[in-house]
């Protein structure tokens, strides 16, 4: 029952002894709530990512470089001030499983974890490659940046490791955790809660999710011709990082307003979003240019569809039947469901729990915040700005992380 050490990097250990190593108290005590140890290794990490070669290669990384640094930490700890005789401090260890699909989202919920000063144990999959790479390279690289004592406390409490399918050792750890974190869908929350916690212990679970985005037709047709452009540019980014698998990136966009404008907004945002892809000079691999079509053509057999519409292989547009046709699946990437509807109430009988973001453009803030009171908690978790549905926040699916990664102890004298 040996695990590959991936971070800190070391010899392949026993998930027993790896468990007795994060029980145990650091050398320099344990680690509080915004521990100065964690803060100083995870900007030192932050400046790795943010290295101009490395934000080049990997766009994703700068974004959580700067989800990392010193001023969004000390931002996101401030949240957690309490003044009522309350007093925050970790939860003890924490298990993380996250998906393949999405190669940093480990980071984000293994930082925030670290901050709350728990002890962690991250399971890296071995299908990871890429960006996922790049940070284990970072994070080992960033342990000679720090005070030694630093180095020591981290190395000591903070775990990622990479091992097969194994009942034993998942089992294994979970018995052994405070709290498990739970990403990739509804399958992996599944398969992973046929392993028993502790009795004190709780799941802390991210299942399968959708998201869609929005644009009035008022905004648009009010927008300049930089912002239309700078639209058309962050919408590529929400889906096209990941493939569109990420459970933020929209599958299908809803133009909301007159009809006739509609359709117009539709074909000029459309033209603009082929101009980025060529721009960019985005390559769609063959395998995935016909999961496209087999997805596409799929839709319209099944009567969701009136047509389709391909930009090459990189873009697919499905005109749909109607609103509540949006498509919760992932059919290939560069493939977006498309309609209108009048209003913004006309969406909300369709939300269901599963979906997650909304990327908007054009609607106003007092808009937006009628149409969130409106869905009254049945769906929808995040409301955001198209180019920044991929952008993560210590607020994710619902969950405050910070405050769910700590406890809160009472003291009256």
């Amino acid at each position: 029952m040996s695990l590959t050490q991936r971070f800190p990097e070391g010899p392949a250990v026993d998930v027993d002894a790896l468990v007795d190593e994060l029980r145990a108290e650091p050398e320099g005590g344990r680690l509080k709530v915004g521990d100065p140890r964690v803060v100083e290794f995870l900007t030192k990490f932050a400046r790795k990512l943010l290295a101009p070669a490395t934000a080049r290669r990997f766009p994703e990384l700068a974004s959580l470089g700067f989800f990392l640094r010193k001023g969004e930490i000390a931002k996101a700890l401030s949240k957690l001030d309490i003044d009522d005789g309350s007093y925050r401090f970790p939860r003890g260890l924490v298990f993380h499983v996250p998906p393949a699909n999405v190669d940093t989202i480990f980071v984000y919920s293994w930082a925030l974890s670290a901050l709350a000063g728990n002890h962690n144990v991250v399971r890296v999959s071995s299908r990871s490659a890429g960006a996922a790479e790049t940070v284990l390279e970072a994070l080992n690289a960033a342990l000679s940046d720090v005070d030694p004592a630093t180095a020591k406390a981290i190395t000591a409490t903070q775990r990622m490791v990479t091992y097969d399918r194994s009942d034993a050792i998942s089992g294994a750890l979970s018995k052994a955790a405070d709290l498990r974190v739970i990403w990739g869908g509804d399958a992996s929350v599944n398969a992973l809660r046929k392993y028993p916690l502790a009795a004190h212990a709780r799941d802390l679970t991210f299942p399968d999710r959708s998201s869609f985005a929005i644009a009035s037709v008022q905004g648009w047709q009010n927008a300049s011709e930089a912002e239309r452009m700078a639209a058309a540019e962050g919408f590529y980014n929400d889906s096209y990082w990941f493939d569109q698998a990420a459970c933020s990136s929209p599958r299908a966009i809803f133009w909301v307003g007159d009809a006739d404008a509609a359709d117009r907004a539709g074909e000029e945002f459309r033209h603009l979003l082929a101009g980025v892809l060529a721009t960019k000079q985005h390559v769609t691999e063959p395998a995935m240019a016909v999961q496209k079509r087999v997805s596409a053509y799929g839709a319209a057999v099944d009567g969701v569809v009136t047509k389709i519409s391909f930009d090459g292989n990189d873009l697919a547009t499905l005109e749909l039947t109607e609103a509540a046709a949006l498509p919760r699946e992932w059919l290939g990437a560069g493939t977006f469901g498309h309609a209108s509807v009048k209003t913004l109430a006309d969406l909300v009988p369709i939300v269901v729990r599963k979906d997650q973001t909304v990327g908007q453009f054009g609607f106003s803030q007092s808009e937006l915040v009628e149409f969130a009171s409106a869905l009254a908690g049945r769906g929808v978790d995040r409301i955001v700005p198209f180019g920044s549905a991929l952008t993560f926040s210590a607020i994710w699916d619902g969950y405050d992380l910070l405050a769910e990664f700590s406890r809160l102890v009472t003291v009256q004298a």
